[in-house]
């Protein structure tokens, strides 16, 4: 049975990448790094990781030291090692050099006693790509929040109802309109 717990997740990862495939890696990592994990003091908001010498390392994750590791603690942005099987990451290099792909850590897991990366393949976004998405979960989120009100009104209260429904159709409207910029290829912005 595969237990797993969530350590860290990188808030960054899909806001900033479109992920198009996820892979499970182990980690290289010393006693301290492990006690300071378990207490949850980890980032990976600015890391990333690359293929180097046919083996696969992450940079950037922080790792805080741990309190009662004295001389035992290692620095805390240290390059640590990706335990990927050749295989993978011939694959990796592959998507990396020919489709211009990244390799980005999404999540950090304990996965029964050993700790797992989940690294994100993906390609980064530009600046009109995240406006377009958060535009997109701007409108579904006020048509959640229209369809939610509309469903606590009282159906006596005709102007309450009325004004709500007109909320509902500006909503589909944004909502249709952001997929249709979106079918002709982007926004006219």
């Amino acid at each position: 049975m595969n237990n797993t717990k969530l350590i860290s997740k990188n808030p960054n990862a899909r806001h900033n990448y479109d992920i198009k495939d996820t892979l499970e890696a182990g980690i290289v990592l010393y006693g301290t790094e492990i006690k300071s994990i378990r207490k949850g003091k980890v980032n990976l908001k600015d890391s990333y990781a690359i293929i180097k010498n046919g083996e696969c390392f992450i940079y950037g994750m922080h790792v805080s030291p741990y309190e009662h590791g004295n001389i035992f603690n290692k620095d805390p942005l240290r390059t640590r090692k990706l335990l990927l099987s050749k295989k993978e990451i011939f694959k990796l290099s592959n998507l990396v050099k020919q489709q211009g792909l990244s390799l980005i850590p999404m999540s950090l897991y304990f996965k029964g006693s050993f700790v797992k990366v989940e690294l994100g393949i993906g390609k980064g976004k530009k600046l009109y790509d995240k406006r377009e998405d958060l535009a997109k979960k701007d409108a579904q989120m006020k048509i959640k929040k229209a369809m939610k009100t509309l469903e606590t009104i009282n159906t006596t209260d005709y102007h309450k109802r009325e004004y709500n429904q007109m909320q509902i159709n500006k909503a589909y409207n944004i909502l249709d309109k952001l997929n249709s910029e979106l079918k002709k290829g982007g926004t006219n912005e």
